[in-house]
């Protein structure tokens, strides 16, 4: 009797046992079809040796953002976005980028309102400690494409992006101390040497979408932009420049970034097929 009962017993354990050791669970993954919204940080930086200005005869002068403004500048911006399942994306972005106190020869581009002691003196008489810096704008729209690499992820990958829209950049002034007039609005539009125009992107980085934590998206970018800005004021002081009256100048600016974008798909976790044998 005990023996038969430490057979049954034997035979039960490996029944139950062997469908657990030999049984395998392939699960595969769908890409997502979702929009997105993201938040991007980043630093830029102009090229000087590839960015130019050109006058109406054609000949090469000073001007460009590089020539302006001292680098690094920072960048912050809101992506929206389209991804559909063969991985493509349409894509919509906006960016303000700013400067700190990074106007360049600014005592040469505003010598009428500089003394010979190089201030800017407020109403009471004293230096009004004017912050002079760059800040920029643009909206573009653009298509992308992931390339993915692991079919246990299909929603990550190399990315690639272009994008084409409007920008703007001009020179802010800041007063901190005390009132000063004369570089106050509506004059300070004689310095502030805003300009807009077409702006294109090419972008290329990393695209990580988690497949079970929503929070977890990202992607890295390192960006290349080229602008082809004019001048938006009838009248622009700038003796470093040589310029009284209007900028009829073209401008080209090569901007470098390197970009974050933290992500919220705006839909569920991706599904997944389960297969059993």
């Amino acid at each position: 009797m005990k023996r038969n009962s430490f057979i049954i017993f034997l035979i039960a354990g490996l029944l139950g046992f062997l469908p657990q050791s030999y049984s395998q669970e392939i699960s595969h993954v769908d890409p997502l079809a979702c929009p997105i919204i993201g938040v991007n940080f980043g630093v830029m930086a102009p090229s000087a040796a590839l960015s130019k200005a050109v006058t109406p005869e054609g000949l090469r002068v000073g001007g460009t953002m590089a020539d302006m403004y001292l680098p690094p500048y920072l960048n912050f911006g809101v992506d929206f976005a389209y991804k559909y399942k063969n991985n493509w994306l349409l894509t919509l972005d906006g960016n303000i980028f700013f400067g700190s106190d990074n106007l360049d020869h600014r005592v040469e581009r505003m010598s009428d309102l500089y003394t010979l002691d190089s201030i800017i003196p407020g109403t009471n008489g004293m230096d009004a400690v004017v912050t002079c810096y760059n800040r920029g704008f643009s909206l573009k729209a653009g298509v992308g494409k992931i390339f993915n690499f692991n079919d246990k992820n299909p929603n990550s990958g190399l990315l690639a992006k272009v994008s084409g829209g409007w920008m703007m950049n001009q020179t802010v002034f800041m007063i901190n101390e005390v009132n000063a007039p004369q570089i106050d609005k509506p004059y300070n539009r004689l310095y502030d040497h805003q300009r807009s125009g077409f702006m294109l992107t090419e972008s290329l980085g990393y695209m990580f979408m988690s497949n079970h934590r929503t929070l977890v998206n990202m992607y890295v970018a390192f960006e290349v932009s080229q602008s082809w800005t004019r001048s938006t004021r009838d009248y622009i002081i700038d003796d470093y420049m040589g310029l009284r009256g209007p900028d009829k100048n073209k401008y080209f600016d090569l901007l470098y970034s390197l970009k974050v974008c933290w992500m919220f798909p705006l839909t569920g976790k991706p599904v997944y097929d389960y297969y059993y044998f």
